[in-house]
């Protein structure tokens, strides 16, 4: 219709009738954008955007031009017709179809409605927030240049190496093509007090230019709340991603970007916010897919699962773990999941590469059954070339046949965690979709606002609060049954920050 000369509201007005149609079943590239266009859409029969998502993830485009040269058609709506159905033969035969149909395509509009809701921000609260974020940012400035012993360009990496590295004279790391790196790895290397505050420095800059600057922009005038879009066909484990902003990138492991929540919060008197997070669902996916009888035990005895770590690794009993062992033991739980080096342990734990090493070797000692299962994981997608989730969920690895050995180690890595984080991230998809469905047959208990990695929010009328977070735990923790159980824990807030 755009070809013929008509304008895109022309051509919206015209398709409309056909669209809203629900006898009529509709092909689209990318179907949640058609959603945020033309409005109602049902039924999608094909997205051909995350069909082709599910058969190259992570290593190919997902752009309209890319899928259309791929399958050898000439760009228009009638060749996607076309392509649906070439993919739906090669989902068939990847195994992949129920994942398709039952799952991402459903999800598609979970996410669109998610998306037209938003999440309402308090402006004031950003912007005192951006104020007081002005002040330790010009007080961290002053404190370095004092350390300095003179006034300097803090963001210049150049001027930086000059002041650490030829007026402190503190030792160079690597150089790259303009001149010694400043980056917070070397820095960490570094033993002067104005290392402190030049890091501080860098993250209060980042959360108020990414997080506060910038997120007044996207606060919508109509409603007062933010819609950030949700990415469903990016990452390469299956996870989702969002962006304009990127919500789940809010630090919250420090205390200055978790400040930056308390600005989102339920919009209305008399509704608060109600949260359930998944508690450690890699290790228990590990503990399943591994089998490993010691790990499950511990998770089907409800034990912390990093002081039964502790406590195996280093052979003393549970009430002898010291905080130190444990978060040693933390460190090597979730790096296992990643398929962590003994360099890379070291680095995280403070030790050195040999303590690293034979952490991981006692690690290993102690739960046999993970070893043998990450071997497997490896030689499995060597022989078909890809690692698959518990839901057939496939990322092609053609690392692992790469003759450079960083390359290739990649690849072997992405062999061990793959069916871990891609598993993860079938089981948050399946419960947003029962969620959804829950809250469109109970709407009184809430609306689905957002997702963070492992975390669902819904905003509630207080009075069905308890009963909401109620439905949110035992929907999450049913939603695939494990031989270890799921687990979720909930909260209730008026803000973002209070949902601890």
């Amino acid at each position: 219709l755009l070809s013929l000369g008509m304008t895109e509201e022309d051509a919206a007005r015209a398709l409309r009738p056909y669209l809203e149609n629900k006898q009529i079943k509709k092909v689209f590239f990318d179907s949640k954008s058609a959603r945020h266009r033309f409005g109602a859409v049902e039924p999608v029969q094909a997205d051909v955007m995350l069909a082709e998502y599910l058969l190259c993830a992570g290593s190919e485009s997902m752009t309209s031009a890319h899928i259309f040269e791929k399958y050898a058609c000439a760009e228009g709506a009638c060749a996607l017709l076309h392509i649906a159905k070439k993919q739906d033969a090669a989902l068939a035969a990847k195994g992949m179809t129920a994942l398709y149909r039952d799952l991402e395509l459903p999800l598609a509009r979970v996410l669109f409605d998610m998306e037209e809701v938003g999440f309402f921000v308090k402006p004031d609260v950003l912007r005192a927030l951006g104020t007081e974020f002005s002040d330790r940012i010009k007080n961290l400035a002053d404190t370095v240049y004092a350390l300095a012993g003179r006034e300097f360009n803090i963001n210049s990496p150049a001027q930086l190496a000059d002041v650490l590295f030829a007026d402190l004279a503190l030792p160079a790391g690597k150089k790259t093509k303009r001149g010694y790196s400043t980056d917070n790895d070397v820095l960490e290397t570094l033993d002067h007090p104005i290392i402190e505050p030049i890091m501080e420095y860098r993250q209060i800059q980042k959360l108020k230019s990414t997080y506060i600057d910038a997120m007044f922009a996207l606060i919508s005038p109509s409603d007062g709340r933010i819609h950030t879009m949700f990415h469903q066909a990016v990452a390469s484990t299956g996870r989702l991603s969002s962006a304009e902003p990127n919500l789940q990138n809010i630090p919250v492991r420090s205390d200055v970007g978790r400040e930056i929540r308390r600005a989102f919060c339920a919009e209305k008197p008399g509704t608060v916010l109600v949260n359930a997070d998944y508690s450690q669902i890699e290790l228990r996916l590990l503990a399943h897919l591994s089998g490993d009888k010691t790990l499950r035990n511990a998770f089907l005895n409800g034990e912390d699962i990093h002081t039964r770590t502790a406590a195996e690794v280093f052979s003393v009993p549970l009430d002898a773990v010291t905080p130190v062992m444990r978060s040693r033991a933390k460190a090597v739980n979730f790096g296992i999941v990643y398929g962590i080096s003994d360099f890379g342990l070291a680095k995280s734990i403070h030790a050195s590469r040999k303590e690293a090493a034979q952490f991981i070797e006692m690690y290993f000692a102690r739960y046999p059954r993970v070893k043998a299962y990450m071997d497997e994981s490896v030689a499995s997608a060597k022989r078909s070339g890809s690692a698959v989730t518990l839901l057939g969920r496939r990322r092609e690895l053609p690392q692992l046949r790469a003759q450079n050995y960083n390359v290739r180690a990649f690849g072997e890595r992405a062999a061990m965690n793959a069916p871990i984080q891609g598993s993860a991230a079938d089981i948050i998809k399946l419960a947003m979709l029962a969620v959804w469905r829950k809250l469109k047959e109970r709407p009184e208990l809430g609306t689905l606002i957002l997702q963070v990695h492992d975390e669902l929010i819904l905003e509630v009328a207080a009075e069905y609060a308890q009963e909401s977070a109620a439905m949110l735990k035992e929907t999450m923790e049913s939603v695939m049954p494990l031989s270890v159980p799921l687990a979720a824990e909930t909260h209730i807030g008026k803000t973002w920050f209070e949902l601890k």
